[in-house]
């Protein structure tokens, strides 16, 4: 199959779509990708062709404006000015999202560009294939991502799933003006319905996938057609080599404790860094802080210390003995399968789940706010995650279940039994999968 994947956000809402396309790839199938351009570089270098809309997310998250909506990690006020952003690149992306599935039998979609894909595939006729990295699924199990889950736990299962109906509509309202010009601009389609194009034929047709272990998130008994496959990981490119100097570091004493916020940003970035260092001073541990999107920078640091600016997870996790990070789904996926205790600091959005999720799990401890950290916090987490046995012994337990785990293989044989089948082929065909 020709086979377009569309995939927009920061660089770890991208990567699991480009270890799915590899994947597929290499199952024999064609495969686009649709992304920023400024990720050009990562996607070629998986050798996925590579088809740009315009857009540089990374330019985007460090302007002064966005890192401080940021910093107070107001989900509305964030998702209300990316919104904007998204609306006047809207027919941009349809233009370029337009041209780039021509001639292609399936779309593959997360969250980010959804609503694109669905008009994309109305007005190709072409199947469209949900394949998620986060719970987007109504379910009574458990709260959407973006609410409080100890207050709506206490609610009872369907203010539970109501809550899932609520993010569905928070993410759909933002993009709706932008939806309405891509349609009627670019694809001369009607406007989608005023609360959202989840009835619409593309949308409900195919079994859903998700790129997350079922060890950490279990198939909710409502949730039906879909498949919790395991993490879609991509590793470092074949060619990659650390550097000298990290590996000099990491052989010179104790396995050192990870810290950085990703493409999380911080309009004050030195005073991270003291906050940081301070803590790791309490603890009397060494460290490895990621400066990355984040913003951490410091000159002077403790021969303790080590600053790299981008290493690949998959290498570096199963390294260090504690993971802190700011809870993005790949970066959460990643300190799981390393089998390490992990302690997040979230900003917003998805990572307040996945803090609360690695606490139920008792892999890690209860996560801490960006808004609430401070040294002695951060300094306590860590000694915590340093020296509480059976919260290692469980990580380490965890991590094993997901290494022995293919989500990439599982989503890939799905995909191609739908092939198979013809589901693909024939649009009055719904695969009633459980």
């Amino acid at each position: 199959m020709q086979i377009a994947m569309i995939a927009m956000g920061s660089r770890g809402d991208i990567q699991p779509y480009i270890a799915l396309g590899r994947g597929l790839k290499a199952a024999g199938h064609s495969v686009r990708l649709i992304t920023h351009e400024n990720f050009e570089g990562l996607v070629s270098s998986h050798e996925l062709e590579f088809c740009p809309v315009k857009g540089n997310v990374q330019e985007f998250l460090e302007t002064p404006e966005m890192q401080a909506l940021l910093e107070k990690g107001n989900f509305l006020t964030i998702n209300a000015h990316t919104s904007k952003a998204s609306q006047r690149a809207a027919i941009d992306w349809a233009e370029g999202s337009l041209a780039a599935c021509q001639g292609i039998d399936l779309i593959v979609v997360g969250v980010g560009g959804l609503f694109l894909s669905i008009a994309l595939a109305e007005k190709l006729k072409l199947p469209l294939l949900q394949a998620y990295i986060f719970p987007f699924t109504p379910t009574k199990a458990f709260s959407a991502v973006l609410f409080p889950h100890q207050f709506i736990t206490k609610l009872g299962g369907s203010v539970r799933r109501l809550s899932h109906h609520l993010f569905r509509q928070i993410m759909w309202q933002g993009s709706r003006i932008g939806d309405r010009l891509a349609r009627q601009q670019v694809l001369g389609l009607s406007a989608a319905p005023f609360w959202g194009p989840y009835n619409a034929a593309p949308f409900q047709r195919y079994p859903i996938l998700y790129g997350f272990s079922p060890s950490v998130i279990s198939k909710p008994s409502d949730w039906y057609h879909t498949h919790i496959t395991g993490y879609w990981f991509l590793d470092a490119a074949p060619d990659w080599t650390p550097p000298t100097a990290l590996l000099d570091f990491l052989q010179s004493g104790s396995p050192p404790v990870y810290i950085g916020f990703g493409s999380m940003g911080s309009r004050n970035p030195e005073a991270t860094a003291d906050l940081v260092l301070k803590a790791i001073a309490l603890t009397g541990q060494r460290a490895i802080l990621q400066s990355g999107w984040g913003g951490l920078s410091k000159r002077d640091l403790p021969d303790t210390v080590f600053m790299v600016d981008s290493i690949p997870h998959s290498w570096l996790f199963p390294l260090v003995a504690v993971v802190v990070h700011h809870g993005g789904a790949g970066t959460t996926a990643a300190g799981l399968r390393a089998g390490v205790p992990t302690i997040v600091i979230p900003f917003f959005g998805d990572q307040p789940f996945w803090g609360q999720k690695v606490a139920e799990l008792g892999v890690g401890s209860a996560p801490i706010p960006r808004k609430q950290l401070t040294a002695e916090r951060l300094a306590e987490a860590i000694h915590r995650a340093m020296t509480v046995r059976s919260m290692r012994q469980r990580a380490a337990d965890l991590g094993a279940k997901i290494r022995g785990e293919d989500g990439i293989a599982n989503a890939v044989a799905i995909i191609q039994e739908l092939e198979k089948r013809g589901a693909f082929y024939d649009k009055d065909n719904r695969v009633n999968w459980q």
